[in-house]
């Protein structure tokens, strides 16, 4: 019988966002350590935000390539935010989908919900009436070069 593989997103004592994939007892998990990420986006005047999710979206990728590499992962996630992601303190993404070559995970802890993500001491603003909310349906490819790595790995 074949497992279905499990992708888990979860926070971590508040400071870390863990990403586990898993099938039957192989799995890989990458944490993103917050305070560093948003303090190196702040000190560089990137959009806090826009960055953090395309570090979540990689980090994803990347554990599940680490698991069972793929050409193509299917990523579909909700997006709130108490504003524009340029100004938005708080954000909350929900998974709803992924996909890696048309291989379906199941998700658990599928939710991550960031408060101060702009590094203002205020916390303000109401994610039940979010300002920005937005589903993402997205095919990230992996090059060829980098999933051959990943193929050979034997991960």
């Amino acid at each position: 019988m074949d497992s279905k593989p499990i992708l888990v997103i979860k926070t971590i004592d508040g400071n870390k966002i863990g990403v586990r994939a898993r099938i039957d007892e192989d799995f890989i998990e990458h944490e993103i350590v917050l305070n560093s990420v948003l303090a190196y986006y702040w000190t560089n005047n990137l959009p806090a935000v826009k960055k953090f999710i395309e570090l979540f979206e990689s980090v994803i990728k990347r554990t599940i390539n680490e698991l069972m590499p793929h050409k193509i992962l299917f990523l579909k996630y909700q997006l709130k935010a108490n504003d524009e992601l340029d100004k938005a303190s708080s954000i909350q993404i929900k998974i709803i989908e992924v996909k890696a070559d048309g291989v379906e995970f199941r998700l658990d802890g599928k939710e991550i919900l960031l408060k101060g993500i702009d590094g203002m001491e205020s916390i303000e603003g109401d994610l039940e009436s979010a300002s920005f909310d937005e589903t993402f349906e997205k095919n990230i490819e992996t090059p060829d070069i980098v999933l051959k790595k990943y193929k050979n790995s034997g991960l």
